[in-house]
């Protein structure tokens, strides 16, 4: 066990904000989080975070992962005082953090979870994992799975995953694997490219839209100036900003800003639940 002392960092906040499907709330006081095949358990109280960690070098991954690196109180600072409705969404969401995600596994994710609630979305991501990824046990015995790569994907029937629950989402995803595995897409190019081309290049993919390839570029290549936006948050800032969103005032960081925004409105909800 690593104790680290954190500001502008919240284990609940994170794993609620529908940017990662497999950060579980163990309602005990801590939470199992699994990155591809790694996992960890870790707890907070107040600004102590503990992380089971048995070593520095497995820290490091974490410390990448959550961007502990990164000063978020500076986007916090840079809010207009003004601006009640934002600045009432970051204080709420003020521990939110983008997470440095695996790029396959989040454009798995979110081809997943397109018109779907967050809850339905977990539960088909651990179908899959189950179904299709490695069996792993960690040094205390916990037994879980890893993400699947895209060739466990790749030559299945397109509707072979709505055994998993994925419906017609069930193509996309078998679709898009066949088209990283041959290497028509390739995923490691995508990590070298500008936000712009990124975007482009993650459009060619079967069923990627504009929503889920920003998605994919703000939780998985960390371009924080992607700024995903579906119907939900178009009529956020319809309403909230019927003269238009400041978007210049945080150019750059659009994307930590949105996730405030969306993390609001789902503390808003009625049943704390809308579609990620």
């Amino acid at each position: 066990m690593i104790s680290l002392e954190l500001e502008n960092f919240s284990l609940a906040q994170i794993a609620a904000s529908g940017q990662c499907f497999r950060m579980t709330d163990l309602k005990d006081g801590s939470f199992e989080i699994i990155a591809g095949d790694r996992y960890l358990k870790a707890s907070q109280e107040g600004n102590i975070v503990n992380f089971g960690c048995g070593s520095l070098k497995e820290l490091d991954f974490w410390i990448k992962y959550f961007d502990l690196e990164e000063n978020y109180a500076a986007f916090g600072d840079a809010v207009d005082p003004e601006d009640d409705y934002l600045s009432e969404a970051y204080r709420r969401g003020s521990g939110i953090r983008i997470l440095r995600q695996d790029l396959w596994e989040v454009t798995a994710s979110f081809l997943i979870s397109q018109n779907n609630n967050i809850s339905r979305i977990r539960r088909c991501i651990a179908n899959i994992c189950e179904r299709y990824g490695r069996k792993m046990q960690t040094e205390d015995g916990v037994i879980y799975h890893a993400f699947p790569e895209a060739e466990a994907f790749a030559g299945l029937e397109p509707d072979a995953l709505m055994a998993c629950n994925l419906g017609y989402r069930s193509k996309y995803l078998v679709r898009s694997a066949e088209m990283i595995a041959s290497g028509k897409i390739s995923l490691d190019r995508i990590k070298r490219m500008r936000y712009p081309d990124a975007k482009a290049e993650l459009l060619k993919l079967y069923g990627v839209g504009g929503k889920v390839a920003d998605c994919i570029c703000l939780f998985a290549l960390h371009h924080l100036e992607a700024f995903p936006t579906d119907t939900h948050i178009k009529q956020v800032l319809a309403r909230e900003y019927p003269e238009g969103f400041p978007f210049a005032r945080y150019g750059g960081y659009e994307g930590v800003i949105q996730q405030y925004i969306f993390y609001r409105e789902l503390t808003d909800g009625k049943d704390g639940e809308i579609n990620a």
